[in-house]
């Protein structure tokens, strides 16, 4: 199940749980866009919102309206829709970025911390050329995967799991145990280059 993201910041941890909201094509994941108003001034979002690149001075922040919701200190920005059942799957394409984190967080997650520092985020960083897991500011090695061009994220809520997939063999490269506890969004940072997310796809056959 998915909810927009402006509706599930409302929501207790668990109200998503309760609401009346049709289930999506048990097929296909989650279907986002990036939300804007979550981004970092550092970014910039393209290609209608489904693609984020850095800028190293950035947007002013003056010239941003005002709001709670964006990030202060970090370059981070999350999607637009909520998850809260299911097993869902989206891809990022990565181009001429050295230094960036994918995953999901929850979707109250302070907007003066960074994904993967505290324990209500969970995710996959790319930088110095290595992969790692990262979880309540605690790095992991992985190993079995090199640079990327296109990755894949496969969130299973109920099982508790999000794994990261390598698109050129359909196969999980590495899965982190969660804790979601209430609705959770994708979730991207990075500090070169640019990513573009696909998201709406079917879950490939084997994973």
């Amino acid at each position: 199940m998915a909810l927009p993201f402006g509706r599930s910041l409302c929501l207790s941890r668990w109200g998503a749980k309760r609401l009346g909201v049709a289930a999506i094509d048990a097929r296909r994941g989650v279907s986002f866009k990036l939300e804007e108003k979550t981004a970092h001034s550092s970014l910039a979002l393209f290609k209608g919102d489904t693609g984020v690149k850095y800028g190293m001075v950035g947007l002013e922040p003056t010239k941003l309206a005002p709001n709670v919701e964006r990030f202060r200190e970090w370059a981070v920005v999350l999607a637009d829709t909520a998850v809260t059942s299911g097993r869902h799957y989206w891809e990022v394409t990565v181009k001429r970025s050295q230094q960036f984190r994918i995953g999901v967080a929850d979707v109250d997650i302070s907007r003066d911390s960074c994904i993967g520092v505290d324990d209500r985020s969970w995710v996959f960083i790319y930088a110095q050329r290595k992969w790692h897991t990262m979880l309540a500011n605690e790095k992991a090695p992985i190993e079995g995967i090199g640079q990327p061009e296109k990755v894949g994220l496969l969130l299973e809520y109920e099982a508790q799991k999000l794994s990261l997939v390598d698109v050129s063999r359909v196969a999980v490269v590495h899965t982190l145990q969660t804790d979601f506890r209430g609705p959770v969004v994708p979730a991207f940072a990075l500090w070169d280059g640019e990513l573009l997310t696909h998201s709406g796809l079917e879950v490939p056959e084997g994973l």
